[in-house]
C-alpha cells in the first residue's frame, strides 16, 4: 500500500514467536511494506524446524516433510525462489506399516489395497461398501458425534481393523496422538465436513477432487512449469530448516529479535486516533534491562501456555487470562542412527514404516521410523543408511523423556526386528521435544473459543499457529499468512476510518482535502 511507505506514516508490527508461522506472517507483512519486529524467547528461529549438519550426516530434529497443499505454501516457496532447493524423496510412495511384527507396504490405490493383506477380506469389503452404506442422506449422523473421536469415526466408516492398522499409526507419525484421544472435527476438519455434506467419505473424497479439477481446468491458470511440478512431500537441501532460514535472511537481522521473551503487553487509545497503540516489553540475554516497543498490531504465534504467563493490559486495566484453558502436548523423542549397509539384512526402499500401537504385544515400542537416507541419498555417506526414530507420544509419555542410552537400546530393538540391523549403529543422536504437539483432543473447542476471545476483545491482536489452524507445516504456515492478511486489513480499514472522520474536521475549517 502506498500510503504505508510514505516517511513517518509506516505502520508498525510485532509478531510474537520465530516458528514457520510467525516467520511466514512477518514476511507477508514486510512484503506489504509495513515494518515489523519478530521476538523469540529462544536463541535460534525456526521453532520445529530443526536441521543438523554433522560429519557428513544431515538430518531434522522436528519436522521432517512438508506439502503444499495451501495456496499459501505455493506462493511462499515462489516468492522467496525455493523451487530449485525443492528435494522430492526417492520412491516417496512407497510406505509401510508394521502387521505382526513385519513391515507391510501400505496399497496406493484399490487393486494393490485387493491383493495386500495388510487387511482382512471382511474390512477391504467395508471399504469397497463405503459410499453405498453411507448415502448423503445419512450425512445428518456426525451432528450427533460432535464430540466424536477419530477412532469413532473411521470406525463407523471403516471398521476397527482399518483403525487399528491405519489410523492408528497414521495419527502417531503425524501428531504423535492416538485415535481415542484425539477429537475429529478439530484433527480433520476437511473429512469433517465431506461426511455432512456427502455421507461417505469415499465419495465425497472422489467428488471433491472431480470438482477441483474442473475448477482448475476452467480457470486454465498456471504455467508449464506449475503442471510439471512434483507432487507429495518434500524438503530442501539442507534439511527443513532451510526454509526458515530463508525467511530470516529476508527479514534480516534487525527485525529478528532472538533471546527475547515477552514479559507484557498493553493496549491503550486516546480516543482521537482510529486505532490503539500496542506498548510491548520483552526481557533480552539476562543481565540486561527489559525493553519497550511501541506498534500498532500484533501476531501473536507463542503456545497457549506461554500466553498465560505473560501480562497484558487493555486501557490500563489488566485483561484476566484465566479463560485459556490447559492445553495437553505430547513429549517426543526423535533418535537418529546410522548402520552400515552391510549391518542392515532386510533394507525397505521407501519413506519409511509406521508401528501400530497393537504392535506393542510384539514387542515394538517406537510410533516409526523414517528411511532418512533412502529418501535422500545426500544425508549420509553412501556405505551409512541413516534413520531417523520416533518415541513417545500419548502412547508412551514417560519412554519419551527417558536417558539416550535407554532409547537407543529400543531403536535398535526395534530396528532389528523391523529391518534386519545388526550390531550397534556407529551413530546416534537424541533431541527431546517436552512439548512437540498440542493434542487436539475433545475439550479443544474451548481452546479455539478462547483464542477468538482474545482477538474479539483486544484490538489489533491476531493469533496464528498450529494451536489453532492445524499441526503441519503448511497449516502452520497458512495460518500465518492469513493472520497477516487480517493485520494488514485491519490497519486499512483504520487509515479509512481516520480519513473519514478527518473530512468533517477540515470542512469546519474551511480547508478543502
Amino acid at each position: 500500500m502506498a500510503s504505508a511507505k510514505k516517511e513517518g506514516s509506516v505502520k508498525r508490527v510485532a509478531v510474537i514467536g520465530a516458528g514457520v508461522s510467525g516467520l511466514a506472517a512477518a514476511y507477508k507483512l514486510k512484503s506489504h511494506g509495513l515494518n515489523v519486529t519478530v521476538f523469540e524467547a529462544e536463541g535460534r528461529a525456526g521453532g520445529k524446524l530443526r536441521s543438523v549438519s554433522h560429519d557428513g550426516l544431515i538430518w531434522d530434529e522436528g519436522a521432517n516433510t512438508m506439502t503444499e497443499g495451501e495456496v499459501e505454501v505455493q506462493s511462499l516457496l515462489d516468492n522467496l525462489g525455493l523451487r530449485e532447493k525443492q528435494q522430492f524423496p526417492i520412491s516417496q510412495n512407497k510406505r509401510y506399516v508394521v502387521r505382526n511384527g513385519l513391515p507391510v507396504l501400505i496399497p496406493t490405490n484399490p487393486i494393490a489395497l485387493i491383493k495386500s493383506n495388510i487387511l482382512s477380506a471382511q474390512s477391504k469389503f467395508q471399504i469397497i461398501l463405503e459410499p453405498f452404506l453411507w448415502k448423503k442422506s445419512n450425512s445428518t449422523i456426525s451432528n450427533d458425534h460432535t464430540q466424536e473421536s477419530v477412532s469413532g469415526f473411521f470406525q463407523r466408516h471403516f471398521g476397527k481393523e482399518v483403525v487399528d492398522y491405519l489410523i492408528d499409526p497414521f495419527v502417531a507419525g503425524t501428531s504423535a496422538g492416538d485415535p481415542e484421544s484425539l477429537s475429529m472435527r478439530h484433527s480433520f476438519p476437511e473429512l469433517w465436513n465431506i461426511e455432512n455434506k456427502f455421507g461417505s467419505i469415499i465419495a465425497g473424497l472422489i467428488g471433491s477432487n472431480l470438482f477441483n479439477r474442473k475448477e482448475k481446468s476452467g480457470e486454465r491458470k498456471g504455467s508449464l512449469e506449475q503442471k510439471k511440478r512434483q507432487r507429495g512431500s518434500f524438503s530442501f537441501q539442507g534439511g527443513m530448516q532451510t526454509l526458515a532460514d530463508m525467511l530470516c535472511k529476508e527479514l534480516g537481522k534487525e527485525e529478528l529479535k532472538l533471546n527475547s521473551e515477552i514479559l507484557s503487553l498493553s493496549y491503550a487509545d486516546d480516543g482521537k486516533s482510529a486505532i490503539g497503540n500496542w506498548s510491548l516489553f520483552s526481557a533480552p540475554n539476562p543481565g540486561k534491562h527489559s525493553q519497550g516497543l511501541s506498534v500498532d498490531a500484533i501476531i501473536m504465534t507463542a503456545p497457549l501456555c506461554n500466553v498465560k504467563e505473560m501480562k497484558i493490559r487493555k486501557r490500563g486495566t489488566l485483561f484476566p487470562l484465566n479463560f485459556l484453558p490447559e492445553v495437553t502436548y505430547m513429549p517426543l523423542s526423535v533418535i537418529i542412527t546410522t548402520f552400515k549397509k552391510e549391518n542392515v539384512k532386510r533394507p525397505l526402499e521407501g519413506f519409511g514404516v509406521l508401528v501400530p500401537s497393537k504392535e506393542q504385544q510384539n514387542g515394538l515400542k517406537t510410533l516409526g521410523t523414517l528411511f532418512s537416507s533412502m529418501m535422500f541419498p545426500d544425508r549420509a555417506p553412501h556405505d551409512l543408511y541413516l534413520y531417523t526414530t520416533f518415541v513417545g507420544g500419548s502412547r508412551n509419555k514417560e519412554l519419551a523423556k527417558a536417558s539416550t542410552d535407554k532409547l537407543k537400546q529400543v531403536v535398535t530393538s526395534d530396528l532389528r526386528q523391523l529391518l534386519g540391523a545388526e550390531g550397534e549403529p556407529t551413530f546416534i543422536n537424541h533431541f527431546f521435544w517436552k512439548k512437540a504437539f498440542p493434542l487436539y483432543g475433545h475439550n479443544y473447542g474451548s481452546v479455539v473459543e478462547a483464542i477468538e476471545v482474545m482477538e474479539k476483545n483486544l484490538p489489533g491482536f491476531f493469533y496464528a499457529g498450529n494451536h489453532k489452524d492445524g499441526l503441519s507445516v503448511g497449516k502452520a504456515i497458512s495460518s500465518g499468512c492469513k493472520a497477516a492478511e487480517l493485520v494488514i486489513s485491519y490497519l486499512e480499514s483504520s487509515s479509512d476510518e481516520k480519513k473519514l472522520g478527518e473530512g468533517p474536521q477540515l470542512q469546519k475549517l474551511g480547508v478543502s482535502k
